[in-house]
């Protein structure tokens, strides 16, 4: 049986800010409540205070101006069906639309995916090949953080006490870009690992790469040594299998019910060579 708690419901940014600095670490913030009802629910978590920021304004920013900007309040079901995140960023939606259900993808955030931080969170990885930054409001003003730096471990991230996560920005879209995953079920699971890839062609040479991985790490984590073994070279069959197997190694798998750690390494070394190959194909 879930326990009492206080519940707040500011109208302002600068009010919510103000209050998690109050409770300094022992409230919880609801938006979509996809994750925290459950696990009030199971026992797992009984914060002394829930903060409802679901009607702050500041936090539904969405909108493409040369660059994305989804605020934190913005849904996966927005996402997956946003005509500009379509043709500008496909890898994105393509993400979005592999998570859940359109039940719940109407109600999960991506602030909610991002700030719970699970290492199978599915958004992750496509974000951090797009290089997105995350920008933080608390009681001195806003901090921008790379995505790239934003998660500190399972269920960890930079954010103090007395943050919230605004929105997260992605640069103007350039090069080509997909998410693949594996899950033991097509729909309504979570990924055993997930891979997002995103490359910038020219003249035939990668001049740029992003590699990251989900699932297969205490957190979502780019693979550095594999982008190193992309970037200025063509694309060619024996460079994308160098590639997916420094990603490989990179990886730190654990063995769990859903999957074992050498299972996981080995998927991870299929799913960028599915996905490099596919991002090199000339009709991409």
């Amino acid at each position: 049986m879930t326990q009492g708690f206080d519940y707040h419901a500011p109208a302002s940014l600068a009010e919510a800010v103000v209050i998690l600095g109050q409770l300094n670490g022992q409230g919880r913030v609801i938006a979509g409540g996809t994750d925290l009802l459950l696990k009030m629910k199971a026992g797992q978590l009984a914060p002394q205070a829930i903060v409802n920021i679901k009607h702050l304004p500041e936090l539904r920013e969405f909108n493409f101006n040369s660059h994305l900007t989804l605020g934190a309040l913005t849904t996966l079901e927005e996402i997956r069906r946003s005509p500009v995140v379509r043709e500008h960023y496909p890898a994105l939606a393509a993400a979005a639309a592999s998570m859940a259900s359109v039940q719940i993808r109407n109600l999960a955030t991506v602030g909610g995916n991002l700030c719970n931080a699970a290492p199978s969170a599915d958004l992750a990885p496509i974000l951090l090949a797009l290089d997105a930054v995350a920008r933080l409001a608390g009681p001195d003003g806003e901090r921008r953080v790379p995505l790239a730096d934003f998660f500190t471990g399972p269920g960890r991230t930079v954010l103090a006490a007395s943050e919230l996560l605004v929105a997260v920005d992605l640069p103007a879209p350039a090069g080509r870009a997909v998410y693949l995953k594996r899950s033991p079920r097509r729909h309504m699971d979570i990924a055993v690992v997930g891979v997002g890839l995103a490359v910038t062609l020219h003249n035939g040479q990668c001049t740029s790469a992003r590699v990251a991985l989900g699932a297969v790490a205490p957190m979502p984590v780019r693979a550095r040594m594999a982008e190193q073994r992309l970037e200025g070279r063509a694309l060619t069959a024996e460079v994308i299998e160098s590639a997916a197997q420094a990603a490989a190694e990179e990886a730190r798998p654990i063995d769990d019910v859903r999957g074992s750690a050498w299972y996981r390494r080995k998927m991870v070394a299929v799913l960028t060579r599915r996905g490099l190959t596919q991002l090199s194909a000339v009709d991409f």
